[in-house]
């Protein structure tokens, strides 16, 4: 009997549905941590990114996170808004946009200590695990890169 010609088709055949459902399901069980952040999942990333490297362009950020611009300016403004972080012109070019992170962003990253190990408890897997799918996620994206930039 021959294949449906259709089975390639369904949803237990598509390697992008379980990482849909995988990536909606996580950032749903990140909600409750961080809405007591008062933010929103990109918003938390972002606060990542300058916890991190505590000062970045518009472009060096939308790099790293692959985010445009038009979704990165009212979120950056709304992260301003709330006093994380500021936003200022390049005094060595005026076309840059300078963002820091301020004193109280610095503060948030404390109230956000505990979530990567409550994030942890509920994915459940061991070290070498994560190691794995990480790994395998980043060799996706890149894979997904190359393909794009062909």
């Amino acid at each position: 009997m021959l294949k449906d010609k259709y089975e390639k088709l369904q949803l237990k055949n598509q390697l992008s549905f379980p990482i849909y459902l995988c990536s909606k399901e996580v950032i749903r069980k990140y909600t409750p941590y961080l809405d007591k952040l008062d933010l929103t999942y990109t918003q938390y990333i972002v606060m990542m990114y300058f916890w991190e490297k505590n000062e970045s362009n518009v472009k060096e950020l939308g790099n790293t996170l692959l985010l445009d611009s038009s979704t990165l300016t009212p979120l950056l403004k709304k992260l301003e808004n709330k006093g994380y972080i500021e936003r200022k012109r390049s005094s060595k070019d005026e076309r840059n946009l300078v963002i820091r992170l301020t004193h109280a962003g610095e503060k948030l990253r404390d109230k956000a200590l505990n979530i990567p190990e409550e994030m942890n408890k509920c994915i459940n897997l061991d070290s070498n695990e994560v190691a794995t799918l990480y790994s395998l996620i980043y060799k996706v994206l890149i894979n997904i890169e190359k393909d794009h930039n062909n």
